[in-house]
């Protein structure tokens, strides 16, 4: 039995994810492990991936892992997904979300402006829409001279 519990911090990228489990891992001791620097560090993937630019994660690899640390407890565990863990391994889930506004401005400083593109996707008709606009990008797209 778990003397201490285990959280998962999720969310999508820009929601504070890191700075978050940081700073809650400061203030209860508990072991912050950012899943993205466990696979690179411990090289717990299958390889690089050059088009989304990240190393491909084998789940595995990162349970195998992780079981020892997590069946102690006391971790905080931040990562964008969170269908690959255990559900016995987390005592609490917390999915961060933030206003649309505020994460545009947090992509927009990670990735050149005209980059970051917002969208409205509350319905069908707008994810319609959507796929119908970045079709037209992908089809007009020439590489950078």
């Amino acid at each position: 039995m778990r003397s201490k519990p285990n959280i998962l911090v999720t969310g999508t990228p820009g929601t504070g994810k890191t700075t978050t489990s940081a700073a809650v891992a400061e203030a209860t001791t508990l072991r912050h492990i950012n899943i993205g620097d466990l696979v690179r560090d411990k090289k717990l993937h299958d390889g690089w991936d050059d088009q989304l630019e990240c190393y491909v994660i084998n789940e595995d690899l990162v349970c195998d892992e992780l079981e020892e640390m997590m069946e102690e407890g006391g971790n905080i565990v931040d990562h964008h997904g969170c269908d690959f863990f255990p559900e016995r391994w987390f005592d609490r889930v917390v999915v961060l979300q933030t206003e649309n506004s505020v994460l545009y401005d947090r992509l927009s400083k990670r990735y050149p402006e005209e980059t970051v593109v917002a969208m409205k996707s509350d319905s069908i008709d707008d994810m319609n829409r959507n796929v119908a606009t970045i079709t037209e990008w992908v089809r007009s797209w020439r590489p950078a001279a």
